[in-house]
């Protein structure tokens, strides 16, 4: 009778290991939380188009839990503090993941990134997912950015030693100077003021400012805010508006700009000049943004993957891990939901057309070998202020024509003042 009771428990314990998804891929079931994809029609997207082929291929179901920065933070401080950890893969941004990280709460993935085939990340996001001790903490996921949009016919009016080679590929002759040369050829040869930037009221010329000039000149987007480099880059700054459009200053997206000819060359943001790419594909190309003095600055926004220490499923969380960084998966999240991907082999899969220019440029900028990229500052309900002091730093450097380093050294205390408030290190 014992025995017979022995080996019910057996069995019994043997189906409940089953159905936990602990003996192989099929029948599992793993928690997946992001901060992204959450809008209900990326949602929708994840639950009815991204997760099904996943699921029909391993066997293994996903839930898909979407939730808050603040959120995913809480949960997971209070899974690795009890000891009871439900959640197997974790989506969120590089900062949030970086935070993770530093806590101790994510499990190394060194040695996993290295069996995916077929996939080779860019170089500069496989260094943000890699600390100081060499442990790959995230894989890179998806990744947004603002570029520059050529319109072909600017080419006519490159500077000597310059080619279209260069600009295309961000070598290290595409500078911030050389861009000036271009535009000042453009206008003694047509009159015409060629350059624009989104610096309407709703337009995004501050991360221009922060993001891209500053780091290009100082090495820095704030710790230098008010240094001899920043005077220059300012000195610079004026020099480029002289060739500017004037009507900028009204413009907050630059498709509409560039569709109807009043600009050849502008900076936005990838879904801001999107419109005018995939109308004219024939007569856009989406280039690497120009170097300064410091190296090639810009922004990006990259989310990551990850799976948390003692993760309940790891070898099936790793499954979907590499299910969505897989170049075709990468070219499908790009055209349903906007983000850009993270490895180079995700080009070629794109079909040639608007998509493709896009993805090029993209790509082109992120592989640069002087590649400076910088992150927006997370100061929560600060961000507002922060914005604004750039913004207030071009209106009356620029278009007044107030000394800047005396504008700088009024504004600059006000910066950094901000992230002793929020208690963020300075970038």
């Amino acid at each position: 009778m014992n025995k017979k009771i022995s080996m019910l428990l057996i069995v019994l314990l043997g189906i409940a290991v089953f159905a936990s998804g602990c003996i192989g891929g099929g029948g599992a079931k793993i928690v997946w939380a992001s901060t992204q994809l959450n809008p209900p029609e990326e949602r929708a997207f994840v639950l009815n188009e991204l997760i099904p082929p996943f699921k029909e291929e391993t066997g293994i179901d996903v839930e898909f839990v979407p939730l808050s920065y603040a959120d995913l933070s809480t949960r997971l401080e209070a899974e690795m503090s009890s000891g009871e950890v439900t959640l197997d893969v974790v989506a969120d941004l590089h900062g949030g993941l970086d935070y993770f990280n530093s806590k101790g709460w994510l499990t190394d993935l060194s040695g996993k990134i290295k069996e995916l085939q077929g996939r080779t990340f860019i170089e500069s996001y496989l260094q943000y997912a890699t600390d100081q001790n060499g442990k790959v903490f995230y894989v890179p996921w998806m990744s947004a950015t603002y570029v520059m949009v050529v319109n072909k016919e600017a080419f006519k009016y490159l500077p000597e030693g310059l080619t279209q080679e260069d600009v295309m590929k961000g070598t290290e002759k595409w500078t911030y100077d050389a861009l000036l040369e271009w535009l000042e050829n453009i206008y003694k040869q047509t009159g015409k003021k060629a350059f624009g930037l989104p610096a309407g009221p709703k337009g995004l010329l501050h991360r221009f400012i922060h993001g891209y000039l500053y780091p290009s000149f100082t090495g820095y987007e704030t710790k230098k805010f008010d240094s001899p480099e920043a005077l220059e880059m300012w000195d610079y700054f004026k020099d480029l508006w002289e060739y500017t459009n004037p009507a900028s200053t009204t413009w907050d997206a630059m498709a509409d700009p560039l569709l109807q000819g009043d600009v050849l060359i502008a900076w936005d943001h990838t879904a801001r000049i999107k419109n005018a790419i995939t109308t004219k594909p024939d007569q856009f190309v989406v280039v690497p943004v120009p170097r300064g003095p410091k190296g090639r600055g810009f922004i990006v926004v990259l989310a990551g993957l990850a799976i948390p220490k003692n993760a309940p499923h790891q070898e099936e969380a790793w499954k979907l891990i590499e299910y969505l960084t897989r170049p075709e998966t990468q070219v499908k999240v790009m055209e349903k939901v906007g983000f850009f991907p993270t490895v180079k082999e995700a080009s070629n899969a794109v079909p040639e057309g608007p998509l493709k220019i896009l993805v090029n440029g993209v790509t082109a900028q992120s592989s640069t070998s002087d590649a400076l990229i910088v992150m927006i500052p997370n100061l929560g309900e600060k961000g507002g202020e922060f914005s604004a002091i750039y913004r207030d730093a071009f209106t009356r450097i620029v278009l007044n024509g107030e000394d800047p380093e005396s504008v700088l050294k009024e504004l600059g205390p006000k910066l950094h003042k901000l992230f002793e408030e929020v208690g963020v290190p300075e970038p």
